[in-house]
């Protein structure tokens, strides 16, 4: 049996990774919807949902999944695309809740995908999977020019708050818990004066950094 599932979809950075496994044998094969798929006019055009046919393509090819092979598929919209081409191609498939062995590859591969876009390890389980919104957006604002350019920018919720007004001042840390510049992912010092970053999205926000990140 063949088990499909998707990663990523909801975090604002990154594309989505689309994994497949064979229950039988444990072959396992995955790729990434480029971010490009997710630009506003692509977005539009839902072109990410036919990138996802393309993919599977791909991977029954390279797991070699027969017409006679059952399929099971992640109830999410993001294969809605998929289920049409399944039908068309008379394969046997039927939606289901995808636990176990496939979500726990396709979840590591996503985690393992964003940290090579330069997302910290640590800042996963601050986040907590799916990734939350606002936390991210707050990693993104740290360091902006570069990082808007990893999100998903076609998202409604990046047109509104994608482009907030920023205010910078320069202080002291607020407490004497522990801080980490959210631009280099180094020790603050509470002896020295940090750059904050403040805006508003659903709430006001302060990010800090070293003085001269």
């Amino acid at each position: 049996m063949i088990q499909i599932d998707d990663a990523g979809s909801g975090s604002l950075i990154g594309g989505t990774i689309i994994g497949m496994y064979r229950i039988e044998t444990g072959e396992y094969f995955d790729e990434v919807i480029p971010l490009k798929y997710y630009s506003k006019a692509n977005m539009k055009k839902k072109a990410y949902l036919r990138y996802v046919v393309k993919i599977v393509q791909r991977g029954f090819k390279k797991l070699n999944v027969r017409k006679d092979e059952p399929i099971e598929i992640c109830r999410g919209y993001m294969f809605d695309e998929l289920r049409k081409w399944l039908d068309e191609k008379n394969y046997i498939w039927k939606n289901t809740v995808i636990t176990g062995p496939l979500q726990e590859k396709v979840e590591k591969s996503f985690e393992e995908y964003v940290i090579s876009l330069g997302f910290p390890e640590a800042f996963i389980k601050y986040t907590k999977y799916p990734f939350h919104f606002h936390r991210i957006l707050k990693w993104v604002y740290a360091d902006y020019d570069h990082r808007r350019l990893l999100c998903k920018v076609g998202w409604k919720s990046w047109e509104k708050y994608g482009n907030l007004p920023l205010e910078i001042e320069y202080g002291y840390l607020p407490s004497k818990r522990e801080y980490y510049c959210l631009k280099c992912g180094k020790k603050l010092k509470h002896s020295e004066k940090v750059k904050i970053i403040k805006y508003e999205s659903n709430r006001p926000n302060q990010i800090f950094l070293h003085k001269h990140c």
